[in-house]
C-alpha cells in the first residue's frame, strides 16, 4: 500500500509481555477455541486452538522510552492479543485489519496526538493514510479498532 509498513509488536517487546505486560501482571494464555482475535504479534487473526494470551500494552509509553520522547497524558495502556509463544511474526508485508471501521491517530515526534480520523469506509483505509503523512509533522500512525479503541499496529513515515 504504497510504501507503508505495519509494525508488529517486536519480538523482545513480545517477551517481556509473556513474562509480565505493562500493567505489571502476568499473563493467563488461553486456548482460542474459536479463532478470529486480531494478534499483535504477526499481525493476523488467531485460528482455531491456537494458545493466545490477552495482555496490556503501552505501545506510546515503549516507544517514548526508546526516543526519549515525554508523552505526558498521552501515554495509555490497553489490550492486546498475542501468541502465548514465540511466533514467526507477520507473514505479509501487506497492512493487515484495514476491512473493518478503524481509526487512525496521528503523532508528531515528541508523542503528541495530532489528530485523528475515523474510517468508516475500508475502501478509504489507504487514502487516509496518505493523508496523515501528508502533514510533514505527522512522525507515525496507530491503527486502531473501533470497536474497544485497542492499538492493532504502528506505521511509520517511509523514509526515502
Amino acid at each position: 500500500m504504497n510504501g507503508y509498513t505495519a509494525h508488529a509488536i517486536p519480538p523482545a517487546t513480545l517477551e517481556e509481555l509473556r513474562a509480565a505486560d505493562d500493567a505489571g501482571r502476568t499473563p493467563a494464555p488461553t486456548t482460542d477455541d474459536e479463532g478470529g482475535a486480531p494478534l499483535r504479534c504477526c499481525l493476523r487473526h488467531s485460528r482455531a486452538g491456537e494458545r493466545v494470551a490477552l495482555v496490556s500494552y503501552a505501545p506510546l509509553r515503549r516507544w517514548a522510552a526508546e526516543t526519549g520522547a515525554d508523552p505526558g497524558a498521552y501515554d495509555e495502556q490497553g489490550p492486546v492479543f498475542i501468541h502465548a509463544d514465540a511466533c514467526t511474526g507477520p507473514e505479509t508485508d501487506a497492512l493487515p485489519f484495514t476491512n473493518s471501521h478503524r481509526t487512525l491517530r496521528r503523532y508528531s515526534a515528541d508523542g503528541r496526538i495530532l489528530g485523528g480520523r475515523l474510517i468508516g469506509d475500508p475502501g478509504a483505509f489507504a487514502y487516509a493514510l496518505r493523508e496523515a503523512f501528508d502533514d510533514p509533522d505527522v512522525e507515525f500512525v496507530h491503527v486502531r479498532a473501533v470497536e474497544y479503541g485497542c492499538f492493532l499496529y504502528e506505521v511509520a513515515r517511509p523514509r526515502l
